[in-house]
């Protein structure tokens, strides 16, 4: 009797484990990029999913997305406000969304013209009051879309990422830009940084820092990964291509494994 119970059974075994999917496709990873041109990809130079946000493949998104086999959802839009995050993007999102990335406060604090105004003339008082901005202003913006990603996915694991030095030194690349303007651009990314960081955290998302990751390899560095002047002005100050691969593709890498 056991051994004709052991010869209908282990076929039985076999047809069902040809049959059930496997591990690796039984659960799909529904990937939503949000945020700004940091995330979109300007700088990279391939906008070839979207001319109007500057949306493109070479961004890290579609890089963590075709390396992991991720199903993404691309919402990532160049200029976007936190604002913008929430009025335009953040309607990707619902329930079996299981990872979101953003990145997203830059254009609130207006860093822009702010580059431009460092350009021209200098920019140190201007900055320093940007800073003051961000210590006081900025949180209320980033919650306000925190609130909305956790409210709209609550399944998922959010990375927040944050904005690097822009520079690693004075150079014909930076041009316009001073040493004490220098010095205090990357002041403004620290307090940017420590704001997004304390506001990721009171939502449970995941916050990694771009400032260590970029370090020795920002505008005027011998190995740079973000663009200075440039003659495609848009480029400025963003990310090369390198920046997404080697810059930003591991940070989210190191959660999402």
């Amino acid at each position: 009797m056991m051994k004709r119970f052991l010869r209908v059974m282990v076929p039985l075994a076999l047809v069902t484990a040809i049959l059930a999917p496997s591990a690796a496709h039984a659960a799909t990873t529904n990937y939503v990029a949000l945020g700004d041109s940091y995330s979109s990809g300007v700088g990279t130079d391939n906008y070839n999913l979207s001319l109007t946000c500057l949306r493109g493949t070479s961004a890290y998104p579609a890089l963590v997305a075709a390396a992991k086999g991720y199903a993404l959802n691309f919402q990532a839009c160049s200029g976007a406000t936190t604002t913008d995050v929430i009025n335009k993007q953040v309607g990707a999102l619902n329930s079996a969304t299981n990872l979101v990335t953003v990145t997203a406060g830059g254009n609130d604090a207006g860093f822009a013209s702010l580059i431009e105004t460092c350009t021209l003339s200098n920019c140190v008082s201007s900055i320093n009051s940007t800073i003051t901005w961000v210590n006081t202003s900025l949180a209320a913006k980033l919650d306000a879309m925190n609130t909305q990603i956790k409210n709209r996915a609550p399944n998922a694991r959010v990375i927040v990422l944050g904005y690097p030095h822009l520079f690693s030194g004075t150079c014909f690349s930076a041009l316009g830009i001073s040493s004490s303007e220098v010095t205090a651009a990357n002041k403004l990314a620290d307090a940017m940084d420590a704001v997004t960081n304390t506001e990721a955290g009171k939502y449970g998302f995941v916050y990694k820092s771009a400032i260590g990751q970029f370090t020795n390899h920002g505008v005027c560095a011998s190995s740079a990964w973000l663009h200075g002047l440039s003659i495609t002005i848009v480029d400025s100050y963003h990310p090369t291509s390198t920046g997404h691969s080697s810059g930003y593709e591991p940070l989210v890498r190191s959660v999402t494994g």
